[in-house]
């Protein structure tokens, strides 16, 4: 029996390069893990532009920020390795 998806937040802009590189990095994880990323574009939202504006990308799990502008390999393989 598989286990339940994770599932992962990019916040992100059309815009950006390094929000595109992120997901890209983010697609290397998948031969590991099962997990699905939802893309939110902050400048559709004030609210999300409002809190994340120059920080973007950032990744999010379950409320917790994961990392932002780079992936953070090591904490989002602990993420997906846990529970």
């Amino acid at each position: 029996m598989t286990s339940k998806q994770k599932q992962l937040t990019l916040y992100s802009r059309t815009y950006c390069h390094l929000c595109d590189d992120m997901l890209a990095a983010l697609e290397t994880l998948r031969s590991e893990f099962s997990f699905t990323v939802a893309v939110v574009d902050v400048d559709a939202d004030p609210a999300l532009e409002a809190k994340y504006d120059e920080l973007v990308p950032v990744l999010v799990a379950e409320d917790q920020e994961l990392c932002h502008y780079f992936l953070d390999e090591a904490a989002v393989r602990a993420f997906l390795a846990a529970r």
